[in-house]
């Protein structure tokens, strides 16, 4: 029978030089790797390269210089999601990336679009700038009962009902550890011949992706999160349907498109159409060299030991008094959110960030429908990685339960 550590994926993981790769870990303990991962070496040392190189020669020429590494950057994304270099497109952020490829499609009045209720906070603004804008309809498939995600039978059914113009879903929401079934989403989307946007900003780097799978037209995602990369960067696949039925964004620039004639222009045929003509180069390099990175280190693996530090993390605090964790699903992903009696939501991250441990916070404004149907106002996310260890999830365990154990001490006098 397989050992624990098996299952959670540390035989096949070498901490000590992953830990060794990630300065760091030297110098706090990382649990805010749903807010922006730890660079590793290889990361930050392409990134200083080219910065050094443009210094030397000249922006220019220094792309010019490394335009292989830089065609390296959409075919490493494209190893990690399964698809063509062609596929796709950096952006500046995954929100760039989204509003990018919702630009794309001519919304026009009564089209509707059909969301879930735990989509990401940026994602339910825009929504609802195209219904101001537009005069679109947002529709909201029904959670189950239990808290466990979105009903996809019931969502299936709205499908049938509206035939929505765009089916949008976050496969890891930013203010808990619930993972919607994108895949099954997915499937009922392609019998009916539904466009459907997955944001994968939470779980690119966490989980194995493959957007045929999933079947997705189109899917975003940030590289500064699990995928750990640098700041500024995230990247858009846009499926060869997009492509082939002529999506483009709704200001297309030169490097975008051709001007072909005095009154027209002509997109080009790949995800480079979503794309500006200027670049961040050693960003978009660092993305590479994170990219690269994940898949030598091998997505299965990380996969398994991630989300099982994650649960450590999550059975620990659920058994300290004052504290009652919120997170839903059968399998819940590394990220851990929960609320704890007798704090203010600043005074506790800062006494958590004066113990070393990094953390996020999370409010009602981020996550309407979840934190309403929860009843919490605040939560507190932590989030660790592959590199962080068991010994550094009950460190943090044990640092909730002094400040639980002192928060209800002020709370009763």
């Amino acid at each position: 029978m397989e050992s624990a550590s098996v299952r959670a994926g540390e035989s096949l993981l070498d901490l000590a030089a992953l830990r060794a790769d990630t300065p760091g870990c030297e110098k706090v303990v990382h649990f805010n790797n749903a807010g922006c991962g730890l660079l590793a070496r290889p990361v930050l040392q392409a990134m200083l390269d080219h910065l050094h190189l443009e210094a030397t020669i000249g922006g220019y020429e220094a792309s010019a210089a490394m335009a292989e590494q830089v065609r390296d950057f959409y075919a490493a994304i494209a190893d990690l999601i399964g698809c063509r270099p062609e596929n796709i497109a950096f952006a500046g952020s995954a929100t760039h990336a989204y509003t990018k490829a919702l630009s794309a499609i001519p919304f026009v009045a009564d089209d509707v679009i059909l969301t879930t209720r735990n989509d990401f906070i940026s994602n339910q603004i825009a929504f609802m700038a195209l219904r101001r804008r537009f005069g679109v309809t947002v529709v909201h498939a029904p959670d189950h009962a239990d808290g466990s995600g979105v009903d996809v039978e019931a969502m299936a059914a709205l499908m049938r009902q509206h035939r929505p113009r765009l089916v949008a879903v976050t496969h890891v929401p930013t203010n808990s550890g619930l993972v919607q079934p994108i895949a099954e989403i997915g499937r009922h989307c392609r019998e009916l011949g539904l466009l459907y946007l997955v944001d994968a900003c939470q779980s690119v780097g966490q989980y194995p992706i493959d957007v045929e799978e999933i079947g997705c037209d189109v899917l975003t995602a940030t590289c500064r999160k699990f995928l750990r990369g640098p700041r500024g960067s995230g990247f858009l696949y846009v499926s060869d349907r997009v492509l082939r039925e002529g999506y483009e964004p709704l200001f297309i620039d030169m490097y975008g498109a051709r001007w072909v004639e005095a009154d027209r222009y002509q997109p080009v045929d790949t995800a480079a159409r979503f794309e500006e003509w200027e670049f961040p180069y050693s960003t978009l390099l660092g993305c590479a060299a994170a990219a690269r990175y994940a898949l030598a280190v091998g997505l299965e693996p990380i996969s398994l030991r991630t989300p099982t530090l994650g649960a450590r993390l999550r059975e620990r605090l659920a058994a300290i008094p004052g504290v009652r964790t919120l997170d839903g699903g059968p399998s819940p992903a590394a990220l851990v959110t929960f609320e704890i009696k007798g704090w203010r939501p600043q005074p506790f991250k800062q006494a958590m960030d004066a113990r070393g441990i990094n953390s996020a916070l999370s409010f009602r404004e981020f996550a309407q429908y979840d934190f309403v149907d929860k009843d919490v106002e605040w939560a507190l996310r932590l989030s660790p990685h592959y590199y962080n260890t068991e010994e550094e999830v009950d460190t943090v365990a044990a640092a909730v339960a002094e400040l639980a154990h002192s928060g209800f001490s002020t709370a009763l006098t």
